[in-house]
């Protein structure tokens, strides 16, 4: 066992809706990427601190216009989320929901690399949970507000199906006075008891809340409190959703993810203990302590279940003169793994030149905005600051293209070159929501905001963005130069020498909303606003 400090979170990059599970000396993680692809992404660590990626359980959904931003569909805010990963008899299984198919996946696999067999199940089980009880039974637990528990079994062809079993039935229901009820289920059955973690954000504290439930049977009745109420000091933003996971010593941690600006939503570790409570009946139960009284150390005991193992980065700097569908059969489309197209990619408009290091995207479609933007390829930021460059060559786009670096979200920002009259300009551009709420609307067919704009001698620029998500924490690390001082803020620079940079425009906020309910992420993009057909290169992506 090592005690280490500085601990949370985890991989300081949006990875919300975590389930963990160990197979012998690894554990799993298994994360929301909504409307990106390929999608489901599973990370694999050894002392649950350290990640990197494993997996990606589908290049593609189900193809859908929308899932193609075909005209001017999307699937922003939709997408798989909450996806239950478990581990039975050799075969691992992913359950989640896509809000914008309204299905419920099942993915199975005896290897955690795929490939994968999908198939569905005929009910809608939000925020799911599996559990592969002891007995060969099979249970789904799942809801918000109120949660059910419905029984699964294997057909011929061993998949999970729900066709011709029992009817739901309703175990808990959130009584208090609430802004969100109960939610994001977790089902384990521990030392002969059942118990289901879940979240919900009571009206009192105004921040989400872990809850946990524990029954001596599946169907009830269950008794439960909340267990974690802590916002490790950060906005008033509670840590809560997930579950928990033992190591192999028998020591327990949880892992449950905190809302962080824009950056997104971002998991933490903290150990688990048990103690004993007493129910309404007078029943003495073991019961899960989360940290120290249910606010979450600085410092624990972490065991190291392969301490001379080297993670591979989460996200990374790319000369993209490597073709990794050779080098590794979980990479994105060929590109390394940390990368992920915005919606199912058309491949056929995206070339690649490995000897030069090029990745060239050509326009197929006129769009209002960069959010219609196809085969928009992104990285996650990194918290609490990050800066990321690339260079840009535009000499093939037409009159009306824009072709350059955002930082993609809700109220994205970017700086592009643009083709006006037959001559380069340089763009720095915002979007802003007129509502201020977090649930954000659809403004799907509005154009941006330009906000500095200079004549470009050449089509061929470097472009760079700087971006702060805790201005605290930025200032003391001493992060790059490039990354302003003001929280969830935007920069962007360009270089025409690769000496002088200047910067173009002014600092941009950006905001955590639920109309596409992601954190910010860098993207290389093109699109076009007048005529179809022009393309533009990029290369050398340092993060």
């Amino acid at each position: 066992m090592t005690t280490m400090n500085n601990i949370n979170p985890i991989t300081k990059l949006d990875y919300p809706d975590p389930e963990v599970i160990r197979v012998g000396d690894t554990y799993y993680m298994v994360s929301t990427t909504m409307y990106f692809m390929p999608g489901c992404e599973i990370l694999r660590s050894y002392d649950l601190v350290n990640w990197e990626h494993a997996a990606y359980v589908y290049d593609t959904l189900d193809g859908t216009d929308a899932q193609k931003l075909e005209g001017k569909e999307n699937v922003y805010g939709c997408g798989m989320w909450a996806a239950s990963l478990s581990y039975h008899e050799g075969v691992y299984y992913v359950c989640f929901v896509a809000n914008d198919t309204h299905k419920t996946y099942i993915y199975q696999s005896k290897d955690i690399e795929g490939p994968w067999e999908k198939y569905t199940l005929e009910g809608f089980y939000h925020d799911n949970s599996i559990l592969f009880d002891d007995d060969g039974k099979v249970y789904i637990v799942y809801g918000n507000t109120d949660i059910y528990l419905k029984e699964l079994k294997f057909d011929e062809a061993m998949h999970l199906t729900d066709v011709g079993t029992e009817p739901e039935k309703l175990i808990i229901s959130d009584k208090n006075e609430v802004y969100l009820g109960y939610e994001g289920s977790h089902f384990y059955k521990i030392g002969g008891k059942y118990y289901i973690f879940l979240i919900h954000m009571p009206k009192a504290t105004g921040k989400r809340t872990e809850a946990v439930f524990v029954a001596d049977k599946p169907e009830g009745p269950y008794y439960g409190k909340d267990v974690m109420d802590d916002d490790r000091g950060y906005r008033n933003s509670g840590v809560a959703q997930g579950g928990i996971v033992d190591s192999p010593s028998g020591k327990w941690y949880g892992i449950l993810f905190q809302d962080s600006g824009a950056v997104g939503r971002i998991p933490c570790l903290m150990p688990v203990t048990w103690g004993k409570i007493t129910t309404d009946e007078g029943k003495e139960v073991d019961f899960p302590v989360f940290g120290e009284g249910g606010k979450i150390p600085e410092e624990f005991e972490i065991e190291d279940l392969n301490p001379e193992y080297k993670y591979a980065p989460l996200v990374s700097s790319d000369d993209f003169k490597t073709d990794y569908n050779g080098a590794d059969k979980s990479s994105s489309f060929g590109f390394k793994p940390c990368w992920q197209f915005n919606h199912e990619p058309d491949l056929s408009f995206v070339k690649r030149d490995l000897e030069k290091g090029t990745v060239t995207i050509k326009t197929d479609k006129i769009c209002s905005n960069l959010v219609q933007a196809k085969n928009t390829l992104t990285q996650r930021t990194l918290f609490p600051g990050c800066e990321a460059g690339v260079t840009v060559d535009a000499s093939d786009i037409k009159d009306g293209d824009y072709a350059g670096l955002c930082l993609l979200e809700s109220e994205y920002g970017f700086i592009a070159v643009t083709k006006r009259d037959s001559s380069y300009y340089l763009v720095m551009g915002k979007r802003e929501l007129e509502t201020k709420d977090i649930w954000g609307e659809r403004c799907d067919d509005e154009t941006f905001e330009e906000v500095g704009c200079v004549p470009l001698g050449s089509p061929v620029v470097t472009l760079c963005a700087g971006a702060c998500f805790d201005n605290r924490t930025v200032l003391r690390s001493k992060q790059p130069s490039l990354i302003p001082h003001a929280d969830d803020t935007v920069s962007f620079f360009y270089t025409t020498d690769q000496e002088h940079l200047k910067k173009l425009g002014s600092d941009h906020k950006m905001e955590f909303k639920l109309d596409h309910f992601t954190g910010a992420r860098f993207g290389l993009f093109v699109y076009s606003t007048k005529e179809i057909g022009g393309s533009a290169s990029f290369s050398n992506f340092i993060y």
